[in-house]
């Protein structure tokens, strides 16, 4: 089993109802950006087409824990990356970031006794 990274705090709401996996999707997706979350999806979103209706009614209904831009949480996602077995290059193109910022990153995981 993988042993993930703890999530920064502005991103716990998201993982308690996505999960790690696509959280880091989500993020990757959306972060950076401002972001509606309907209570009640119609089924045409972009958001709903990427997690689902269920689990886009589960983040409305957290909507008093969740900032109304989503956070990029780049430190956190490319630790996350790593654990799921991504080089560092490659996590480097997914975060937008240089790979010695990724490297910077893993090692400030690492050094927290976060280390994926």
């Amino acid at each position: 089993m993988r042993s993930f990274p703890k999530p920064p705090a502005q991103v716990e709401p998201y993982v308690a109802v996505l999960g790690i996996d696509l959280t880091v999707e989500f993020l990757l997706k959306f972060g950076g950006a401002e972001l509606y979350v309907p209570e009640n999806p119609k089924g045409s979103g972009r958001l709903e087409a990427l997690i689902g209706a269920e689990k886009v009614q589960g983040l409305a209904a957290r909507d008093y824990l969740l900032s109304r831009r989503v956070p990029l949480a780049n430190p956190w996602v490319s630790a996350c990356l790593h654990t799921m077995g991504y080089p560092v290059a490659e996590i480097a193109r997914k975060v937008r970031a240089s790979e010695a910022t990724v490297r910077t990153h893993l090692q400030r995981y690492s050094a927290r006794g976060n280390a994926p």
